[in-house]
Order: structure tokens, then sequence, then C-alpha cells
């Protein structure tokens, strides 16, 4: 089975979206949290919820916007629909990439997974940038740093929050 040009792009992109928003919605919903000193264990169980919750509405989100998108193309009829395998892909991504922040929680005291769990998600966000560079073939370095910076922000906007709210 061979996809075009397009199809392939919206599936790369819908990966990288599952993946960077569960990496810096989990890491900085979990350190919010941690940072507001709630318990292990709700931290956890926070974590699994959201990490469900999220890939299955990011999910259901990319089916329905693909779908009226390409409901809304004049060929609709004749070309073949991308849309279920764009939602399932961005499932996949958001649930696998939501548990490399949460997993520092199942593994470590919260003062060390908290640490340990940005740390993590850093170094997956500079591994997706340099990922998706090389399946779009661009600048890598310069596409690694700003994924990780970028997901890095949001991740400081979680922990500061969480500070706030303490």
């Amino acid at each position: 089975m061979s996809i075009n040009k397009k199809t392939f792009i919206l599936y790369v992109r819908n990966f990288i979206f599952g993946a960077e928003d569960s990496l810096v919605s989990t890491v900085g919903m979990l350190a919010g949290i941690a940072s507001a000193g709630v318990a292990q264990k709700e931290i956890v169980i926070s974590g699994v919820v959201l990490i469900c919750v999220e890939a299955f509405s990011m999910s259901v989100g990319t089916f329905l916007s693909e779908r009226t998108t390409e409901e809304s193309s004049p060929n609709y009829e004749q070309q073949k629909s991308s849309s279920l395998l764009a939602s399932i892909i961005m499932f996949a991504s958001y649930f696998i990439c939501g548990l490399i922040p949460l997993f520092p929680y199942l593994a470590f005291n919260v003062e060390r997974a908290f640490w340990w769990s940005v740390v993590a998600s850093f170094l997956a966000l500079f591994v997706l940038g340099f990922i998706s560079a090389k399946i779009l073939k661009t600048h890598i370095l310069k596409n690694s740093l700003r994924m990780m910076i970028i997901g890095g922000l949001a991740i400081g906007f979680g922990v500061l929050v969480g500070i706030f709210l303490k």
C-alpha cells in the first residue's frame, strides 16, 4: 500500500502533534501538581487519567477535523479517507509519549521523579525534533532545539502554576 506525499505529511504531522502535546501537557501537569505538594499516588492517578482522556480526546478531534476537511473536498467520494488512520496515529503518539514523563513517578519518590520527568521530557522533545527533521528533511539541530526550547517553556509554565497554587 503506497500513500501519497500529502497523506504522509498528514500522518507525520499528527504523530508530531500528539507526541509533543503529550510530552508537554503531561510533564507540565505532573510537575505542576508535584510542585503543589500533592502525594505520589494522586500524581500517578492524575497522570494516567490525563494521558488516557487526552489521547482519546486528541484522537477524536483529529478524526472530526480531518473528516470534515475531507468532506469539504469536491472529490470526497472518489478519494480514500485518511482521517481514521490519522486519528489512530494521534492516539498512539499521545498515549505512548505521555508515559515518558509519568514513568519516573512510578519508579522514584516525588522529588527525584520531578527532575527525572522534566529531564526525560526535554530529551524526548529534542529526539522528537530530531526524528521529525530527519523524516521531513529539514534542519536537524534547529528543529531539535526549537522543539525542546518551546516545549520547555510550556513545561516551565506548568511548574510555575503549581508553585503559585501551592
